[in-house]
């Protein structure tokens, strides 16, 4: 796992309502989600819950590549096949 969400992060005084989990799916897109809500299929917690801001944060600083990973296996297939 990438740089987790450190759980301090998570005030201690913040209701279950106001906390958020990052979310992955299988293209390596990144989400947030409520933690009182049940995860939609296809998609897994990354780190601990957090507030809002926090998960956010973490998106920005650790998804640092926004194509889907099929296109990026794609486009690397093809640089490779171009190299041949």
């Amino acid at each position: 796992m990438q740089n987790a969400i450190p759980s301090a992060v998570a005030d201690a005084t913040a209701s279950t309502a106001d906390l958020f989990h990052v979310v992955r799916n299988s293209e390596e897109q990144y989400s947030i989600w409520p933690t009182w809500r049940d995860l939609p299929l296809g998609w897994d917690v990354v780190g601990e819950a957090a507030p809002r801001e926090a998960c956010l944060d973490w998106i920005e600083k650790n998804w640092t590549d926004m194509r889907p990973l099929s296109v990026r296996r794609f486009l690397q297939q093809q640089g490779q096949s171009e190299r041949a």
